[in-house]
């Protein structure tokens, strides 16, 4: 087979071309929120409201599920952002970095117009009867109420930042370290610094509009998305970005931005979103290694005489829990497992789209982030805890017994699921 061939043929496909877009005009938003000073603009419209320690939390929670697109900006744009109120009202930066890292891949595997959307929908194509990006987006858009993990994942950040659901475990006595002796980290410990990798300043001189530095861009690929579901069934998430990247560029034109530092800034970005590329083009790689190699059918035979509808959502949900913990990324554990499990469910299916495949599809995705959460190589972990400038190693600790908690209940609810097949 050989490696460079098994490159040529998963990266030199039209599917590939468009997930490669679509990433790098997420990559050139990102830096053009960045040089307008969109991000800081933002950040001091928030700090001259009326602030309490819950209400930086529950803002914290909103602005992490606004910032659906990227799960790489999210964890930075909340940190870097609300970490000055954060520090003000005594919040540790433990509990910072939890609010950031899980309102990131959780959110943005729940949204169907985002990179990881369009990741698992890709993987999808050519299984059972899905024949195009249409029929996958289609199909992962109804698995998206059965992937209890990030639901439930959102879901106790709000509740615990609410005060709803009180803080438990070393987040607790992250807390109370915080809140009794003014220490927003312990003694020792290593806090990673975001400013270090917001490298991209504000233009000088230029005069930021919070609406059409931010929220407009934002709005247009919403708004774009949205409309394109309803007129074609396909949310067309890289050309949302496309026009949301050409409007922005437009806006800082008319700012007073010249070109080249438009033409700069854009070209910053794509470097920026190169390491998601990298990882995307690998997984794309597995996934058709793992085809060739005929994995699927192979599990298939071992397991038909033992293995049932009813337990396979469960076991699909751990196993990629499993394979995300120990090498840090979902984007690689869903190229392994997609291929494995949702063929599975189409064998008890009948090849046909049910409920067994959609909750099949949806738990290798929330299992992807639970993996991820819960391991200290994960790269979102990593930039939550540089965002809220939090040490990684006790993020990872105090966030580990939520991750846990909300794993096993997702492992009982996808048995309870099963049971209906």
């Amino acid at each position: 087979l050989g490696f460079p061939n098994l490159l040529v043929g998963a990266l030199g496909n039209e599917d590939f071309s468009w997930i490669f877009l679509l990433e790098l005009f997420i990559g050139i938003l990102i830096a053009f929120f960045q040089r307008t000073g969109a991000i800081l603009n933002f950040s001091q419209f928030i700090e001259n409201r009326k602030m309490t320690r819950k209400r930086v939390q529950l803002i914290s929670w909103f602005m992490g599920m606004f910032v659906y697109f990227s799960d790489y900006f999210s964890p930075l744009f909340v940190g870097s952002t609300m970490r000055a109120l954060s520090d003000r009202f005594n919040i540790s930066r433990e509990k910072l970095a939890y609010i950031c890292d899980s309102t990131s891949a959780p959110v943005s595997i729940l949204v169907p117009i985002t990179g990881w959307a369009v990741l698992v929908a890709g993987l999808i194509i050519g299984m059972g009867p899905i024949e195009d990006a249409g029929d996958a987006t289609t199909a992962f858009i109804i698995s998206i109420p059965f992937n209890i993990y990030s639901i439930l994942a959102v879901v106790m950040v709000g509740l615990i930042a609410s005060g709803i659901l009180p803080d438990f475990g070393p987040m607790r006595v992250a807390e109370e370290r915080a809140m009794k002796e003014g220490k927003l980290v312990r003694d020792g410990a290593q806090p990673l610094m975001g400013d270090e990798l917001t490298s991209i300043d504000p233009f000088p001189g230029i005069k930021t509009s919070l609406f059409w530095n931010f929220l407009f861009p934002v709005l247009l690929v919403i708004g774009f998305a949205l409309i394109s579901v309803f007129l074609t069934g396909s949310a067309r998430p890289m050309e949302s970005f496309l026009l949301a990247s050409v409007m922005a560029a437009t806006v800082m034109r008319v700012q007073g931005v010249p070109l080249f530092e438009i033409t700069n800034t854009a070209m910053a970005g794509i470097k920026g979103i190169m390491p998601a590329v990298i990882i995307l083009a690998f997984a794309y790689a597995l996934n058709d290694l793992s085809a060739a190699l005929n994995t699927a059918q192979y599990i298939i035979s071992v397991t038909e005489s033992w293995l049932t509808p009813s337990v396979l959502p469960m076991l699909a949900f751990l196993i990629t829990g499993f394979v995300a913990f120990s090498t840090g990324t979902s984007w690689g554990t869903y190229a392994i497992m997609i291929p494995i499990a949702v063929p599975l469910a189409f064998s008890f299916s009948g090849n046909e789209l049910d409920t067994v495949v959609y909750a099949t599809i949806a738990a290798v995705s929330g299992g992807g982030v639970f993996g991820d959460h819960c391991s200290p190589l994960s790269d979102t972990s990593i930039l939550a805890s540089t965002g809220a400038a939090s040490d990684h190693i006790d993020h990872v600790k105090t966030q580990l017994p939520y991750a846990a908690i909300i794993g096993g209940i997702s492992v009982l609810l996808y048995l309870l699921v099963g049971s209906a097949f």
